[in-house]
This record gives C-alpha cells, structure tokens and sequence, in this order.
C-alpha cells in the first residue's frame, strides 16, 4: 500500500488562487491482536507493520524481548496484525489512545527508570545529526504530514523511520531492533516529536541515554 494518496486541491497564495495536484499521507487503521484478542487499533502509516506491532508490544510492556513472539503475522488487506507468544500475556489493562498520539496513564515508575551513559556529543555532532535526519525525511517533505525517528551512534543515523504518529515513528524503530537482533543500548534516539515524559519512558526502558529533538518538552518530560 502506498504511503501518499494524490488529490486534486486549490492553491491560495498571494498570487492568486490556481488548481493542482499534489499528495497527502495515507491514514491506515491496524488492529493488533495478541493471542487471539483483539488488543487496540493504531492509526498509522502503512509500511513496517510488523515492526509498528513488535514494537508496541514492547513500549506496552507486553512482550520484553523478541523471543518472547512466537508468531507474527501481517496481513495489509484486512488491516491486521495476529502475534502469538511463548508464554500468556495479560492485558487485562489496556492501553489507552488519547487524540494527540499519546498512549496510557503516567506511570509511577517514570522517576525510577534511567539510563546509564558514557556516551558525549559535542554540539556540532548534534547539529550534524539533526541535518542528516531532517534530509532524510522524504514523505515530510512531500506532504508535511509525519514524524520521523532515527536510532543513532555519535557519527551517523542507523535506522530511520517516518509515520503520521510520533509514538508509531519511535515504536518501529523498536520493533525493528527487536526482529533484526540491533543493540539499542548507549545508543542516540532522535525524534520529530514533541519530548513529553512518555517519549523519555520509552527511551530509557530501551537504555538509550541521550535523545534529540527539534520540538519542545512538556514540564513532565523535563
């Protein structure tokens, strides 16, 4: 399935107003099931859906590591992911979709979660990571309808990621790391987003001591 939908649209500018065609982001509904029980519906991009699940899973608690999945499976036409595990999974509390993205209740063990680094960035090295990521987000620059992500060392970006949701950006990083078997210790996180305690969260559970932002924190997050 295509990440854009092309439409017919009227252009205001100073100029005038003229008629063209241009491109918005597909909106694509996944439903998860865990088990055999449907879990939540993500509003997403259509591409990675299998990583997007994996890494749900992981940022919910749900699954700890790969090997925790027996079974995933994708299918594009009905809009849906079935994840099998080893062991049972409770989820008899589940996880909560506000409008902006966010998902769940804070959690009172946000102030016990950290991660230990030696890690440093000098500010060029940051402004050099910024620029790669900002270059890299090509359906951003298309259609100016997404997030982006990136996993990243002190040098250079090493997986990349775009989405309509700052959490489903960040959550297939995840996923991928999780099914191709890449550390995400001592590792750089960088995101479009907005840096709000949940997005801190997610990081320090995976032990990525440093993330990067062009949007603001929330008083939370700081």
């Amino acid at each position: 399935m295509s990440e854009v939908e092309r439409v017919h649209i009227l252009r205001l500018t100073e100029e005038g107003k003229s008629s063209a065609d241009d491109v918005v982001v597909t909106e694509f509904a996944l439903t998860i099931v865990l088990n055999n029980q449907e879990l939540v519906t993500l509003l997403c991009s259509p591409k990675n859906l299998d990583y997007l699940t994996v890494g749900f899973l992981l940022s919910q608690g749900l699954i700890k590591e790969g090997d925790d999945i027996k079974k995933i499976m994708v299918d594009e036409k009905r809009g849906i992911a079935k994840v099998e595990t080893k062991e049972a999974v409770d989820i008899s509390v589940r996880p909560v979709l506000a409008s902006s993205g966010a998902r769940g209740a804070v959690s009172s063990s946000i102030q016990k979660v950290g991660a230990d680094t030696k890690v440093k960035l000098s500010a060029s090295q940051i402004f050099s990571l910024m620029e790669d990521f900002v270059q890299r987000s090509r359906l951003f620059r298309s259609t100016g309808g997404v997030h982006s992500a990136a996993l990243c060392n002190t040098e250079s970006i090493l997986l990349f990621s775009e989405d309509i949701g700052r959490h489903n950006a960040i959550d297939k990083i995840f996923g991928e790391c999780i099914l191709t078997d890449i550390p995400t210790d001592g590792r750089i996180l960088v995101t479009s987003g907005r840096v709000s305690s949940e997005i801190l969260l997610k990081a320090a559970k995976r032990n990525i001591p440093l993330l990067i932002s062009k949007s603001a924190p929330t008083d939370l997050g700081v």
